[in-house]
This record gives C-alpha cells, structure tokens and sequence, in this order.
C-alpha cells in the first residue's frame, strides 16, 4: 500500500475527528492496540475541536492517505521553541503496519522544517506502558514530569481512578 503525506483543511475536520474517535475510544478502537475504551468512555474530541485547532496559528494536523482514504493523523501544536505533538491516530484495522512510525517521523520533520524547532514533546496517559515503549523505541524519553488527566464531562469520562498524563520529549 502506498501512502501519501497532506496537511490537512477545514474540509478535513470532520474525518479527522471520526478516525481519531476510532482510534482511541468505543469498540472500534479494540481492533488496534491504541485503544483508551477501557480507561475512558466517550469521544476524544470532535469535529469543532479539530476544526479549531487547523484554524489555529502554528498549529497543524498532518494526514496520511492510502489513496484517497484517511487512515491517519497526527496533530502539531508549535509552543515557544518546541512542537507539542498529540492525536497520533491510525486506523485500528491497519495499526502495526508501519504507519504511525512513518507518520510520526513525518510530523517530526514537518515540525522542523515549518517552525525550525528542535524539540518535540507529548504526553501520554501513563499507566500506558505499551504505547510509552513504542515512543521509547522512537528516541523519546520520559521526563519524571506529570499532570492530572484533563476533565471534559461533555466529550468523555473517565472508567478509572486517577488517570495521569506523562510527558515524553525527544530532541529532534
């Protein structure tokens, strides 16, 4: 299968939205290994939030398509002198194909090249291993540093008790 890089456009939101839903949360998510269903209930966000952050300044949303199918994103976010990186999403019946490792390294060098940074960083919901190893094995390392997961009763709540996030960086 061949893949194809874009940024994405308003148009985009939507699709976003649904793939990264798909991801991350509700049954479909359990096809891939990416899944929260079993830590958090509900969305991990919508079209509005997507079509705010591609409207944003020096923020981007990063697609990868197998022709003209959506079947990942990742968001970059430019903070002071770093990129912050979130909503790394594949599509669950696709997941260890590659495809999250190609765009990842894709969104690093987009960073670099669009805001000339040279650090990325992430958090990630700590108590999940698997996904911090697959960061590790990519040149991130953990920071010692937390913080509590966020709340937002209108888009998901939470099936266990104190989630946190970790933050990951790597110096590109």
């Amino acid at each position: 299968m061949i893949y194809s890089m874009f940024r994405a456009e308003k148009h985009d939101a939507g699709p976003i939205a649904a793939l990264v839903n798909s991801a991350y949360r509700g049954e479909s998510s359990r096809q891939g290994w990416t899944t929260e269903a079993d830590l958090l209930a509900g969305l991990r966000t919508d079209t509005e939030e997507i079509l705010r952050l591609i409207s944003s300044e020096d923020s981007m949303f990063l697609l990868c398509k197998a022709e003209a199918e959506l079947i990942g994103s990742v968001h970059l976010q430019k903070q002071a002198e770093q990129v912050c990186l979130g909503m790394l999403a594949v599509s669950p019946a696709l997941q260890e194909r590659d495809i999250g490792k190609q765009l990842l390294a894709a969104a690093e060098l987009a960073a670099q090249e669009t805001w000339a940074v040279n650090k990325a960083v992430m958090t990630v919901i700590a108590c999940r291993n698997e996904l911090i190893a697959f960061y590790q094995r990519r040149g991130y390392r953990r920071t010692g540093v937390s913080k509590a997961f966020p709340v937002n009763p209108g888009l998901w709540t939470p099936k266990v008790t104190d989630l946190r996030l970790e933050i990951l960086e790597k110096i590109l």
